[in-house]
């Protein structure tokens, strides 16, 4: 309750698909039942921790406002690979042209780190900065994949919505945040939570997070 991760949106903007996770309406706002939310945090940690420890890989998505610090201090915390700047069209779905971004982003990277760019003009480092810096921005979260994920992680998937039409139409799993206005059943388990609050989304985020480091940990150990 102190995460104000009970509170939904206006009763007037619902999705009525939501209904089953209402517990009631207050001035207007509807109420999530709580209780359903926790067992859906726990379903998603659960299935999130026995993805990653069978070497599986789930990106991290959250690019609002709010949750953009977050998704991106946690999943740098577990070493997972996240998108808290924008989703780029065909992430999922043009996963070579993905590759590609990603290589001349690690080549680039790894040239300036060996000296290598002292060999061009000071215009061209300039450049090359820049490209670098661009690339980043997009791409730096996800770097170091070598294969496309088949799962995602998102809060709130109303405002992720290209996200979870990539993820849809790839058949992934797709785990999201949803609140009232949206529609829990275009993910594989929605947890039903006030997204737009920046102590909920991290207390989310923290449990998957957290789920990552274990399922990681056993993978690990099975080596």
């Amino acid at each position: 309750m102190e995460a104000g991760a009970h509170f939904g949106h206006q009763s007037r903007r619902w999705n009525p698909k939501m209904k089953p996770y209402i517990f009631t309406t207050r001035d207007g706002v509807h109420i999530f039942d709580l209780t359903l939310t926790a067992q859906k945090i726990k379903e998603a940690a659960d299935a999130i921790a026995d993805w990653v420890s069978q070497g599986q890989e789930i990106i991290f998505v959250g690019t609002k406002r709010q949750a953009q610090p977050i998704i991106r201090e946690e999943a740098l915390k577990v070493g997972a690979p996240y998108v808290a700047t924008r989703w780029l069209g065909g992430m999922l779905t043009n996963w070579t042209e993905m590759e590609r971004r990603i290589k001349r982003l690690n080549d680039l990277k790894a040239k300036r780190e060996k000296g290598e760019l002292k060999l061009y003009t000071k215009r061209e480092r300039v450049m090359i900065d820049k490209d670098i810096a661009k690339l980043e921005r997009f791409f730096g979260g996800i770097a170091h994949l070598t294969e496309r994920p088949q799962a995602l992680f998102v809060v709130d998937t109303h405002k992720e919505v290209a996200a979870v039409k990539e993820a849809k139409k790839l058949n992934l799993m797709v785990i999201g945040l949803v609140d009232t206005n949206a529609d829990p059943y275009e993910v594989t388990i929605p947890i039903p939570i006030n997204d737009d609050a920046v102590r909920s989304i991290k207390l989310v985020v923290n449990k998957m997070a957290e789920a990552y480091r274990q399922g990681r940990q056993i993978k690990d150990q099975g080596k």
